[in-house]
């Protein structure tokens, strides 16, 4: 059976964790320590009305980070909310997944792809050009279960790394970066497939990948490697 999109919000944050969540009243407040939105967004756990979003607003000051919220599927109160207080959206995400048997039936040219942990320092010089530093990195390191790093080269130079971990049977691709230019060679395909292959090795049963909707080309290659679009989620924040 196809994992639905609550199971994969749970898939995201158990392959991207946060340093700390508290309950504060009825949200989550997630310290991401410069690990980016995902792991920075308060989300709402119950109902709430206007009059709940000072208490969040100063949990995310108290940890010098962004007014930021996490709008999934079922939110639409909290969106209301967020929208009547003048929080724009920012980034709307797609979630992608597959069953691993249709990402598993052709591998990846020889000495093409690696998994490799820990990341080795060309990797962080890759993910660094694509603007995943150090915080983001740190996720990585907090993730429990299995994981590992992916390493790709292309014309024998190195072009690509990424990362991938696996919550509850389902793999999640993270952090994928190619250099410039080694677009448009197929590294991004080779990597989902290697990635593919170490999580079936590990006994997970699907893949899933989350992309934001303006990224065209990460959309278009997921879509035809034969991922499903599953559902959304978006951020609300207010400078």
């Amino acid at each position: 059976m196809m994992p639905g999109v609550q199971h994969l919000y749970s898939v995201i944050e158990g392959t991207w964790p946060p340093a700390d969540k508290r309950e504060v009243g009825p949200w989550t407040i997630r310290d991401g320590q410069g690990g980016g939105q995902r792991v920075s967004a308060a989300t709402a756990n119950t109902s709430v009305s206007l009059h709940d979003l000072p208490e969040a607003e100063t949990a995310m000051r108290r940890l010098s980070q962004p007014q930021l919220f996490m709008i999934r599927d079922g939110d639409a109160e909290v969106d209301a909310v967020l929208e009547a207080a003048g929080y724009p959206i920012v980034d709307p995400v797609n979630i992608y997944v597959s069953p691993l048997a249709e990402l598993t039936t052709e591998r990846p040219p020889r000495v093409t792809t690696f998994a490799i942990w820990e990341p080795l320092e060309i990797m962080r010089d890759i993910w660094t050009k694509g603007g995943i530093g150090p915080g983001r990195v740190n996720v990585m390191t907090r993730a429990n279960g299995p994981k590992t790093g992916l390493f790709g080269r292309s014309n024998n130079r190195p072009a690509a790394a990424g990362f991938v971990a696996i919550h509850d049977r389902i793999a999640m691709v993270h952090a994928l970066e190619v250099l410039e230019r080694h677009r448009r060679e197929g590294m991004g395909r080779h990597m989902m497939r290697e990635a593919a292959f170490w999580a079936a090795d590990q006994g997970a049963t699907h893949m899933s990948v989350i992309c934001t909707q303006a990224n065209t080309s990460a959309n278009a290659l997921y879509s035809s490697l034969g991922l499903t679009l599953v559902g959304q989620y978006h951020y609300r924040h207010k400078g």
